[in-house]
């Protein structure tokens, strides 16, 4: 069986991925970038809208699975140590319980789903990025849509669930496609030049 070669991802191609202290630098630059994107939100409940989603999955984008995986993980580590990193005011075990648990492991499980299939060239054209950016935000509202109907499904019922969980966001999610399938493989062609 043949095997794919492996290709870099952006921060390898722009240097900052390759040595410990770059890496270094990357993950705490990261987990910065996260906790600024989740307080950059629209007030909704039980889950606001914030800029996260788009973090998330560019993180996993640009420094492939394994960086991305360390990076968010760390930033999970410090929101639940009581860092005020999420997109509440609070932190801690019991917030990661709440509502927003389940978004939060899928954005650990998106993040290495998007560095896979960037190790794999997918980013480097819109229509890839396009399907990376969809598989990634899948990920994530399967994982959060399965919590939030352990939370609240008995009580208030599927269509809630669905309701409050996804559909509030499409929109939000379809600019921040948009976003992603501009930016990335533009990224990659000016790295050609």
């Amino acid at each position: 069986m043949a095997t794919m070669a492996r290709k870099q991802v952006l921060a390898e191609a722009f240097g900052a991925g390759n040595a410990r202290l770059g890496q270094a630098l990357l993950v705490a630059g990261g987990i910065a970038t996260l906790a600024l994107a989740a307080k950059i939100r629209v007030p909704m409940w039980p889950v606001p809208m914030t800029l996260q989603t788009l973090a998330v999955l560019l993180i996993g984008t640009t420094y492939g699975a394994r960086l991305a995986l360390v990076t968010l993980l760390g930033y999970v580590a410090l929101g639940a140590a009581g860092l005020a990193v999420f997109a509440g005011d609070s932190a801690g075990l019991a917030y990661m319980a709440g509502p927003t648990g389940g978004y939060l492991v899928g954005f650990v499980a998106a993040a290495g789903l998007m560095g896979l299939m960037a190790r794999r060239g997918l980013d480097r054209r819109r229509a890839g990025m396009a399907a990376m950016m969809l598989a990634g935000s899948a990920t994530i509202y399967a994982l959060g849509l399965g919590w939030m109907a352990v939370l609240f499904g008995a009580d208030r019922g599927l269509a809630w669930v669905l309701q409050y969980g996804m559909l509030n966001f499409l929109a939000g999610d379809l600019v921040k496609l948009a976003i992603a399938a501009l930016v990335v493989p533009g990224l990659w062609k000016f790295l050609h030049r």
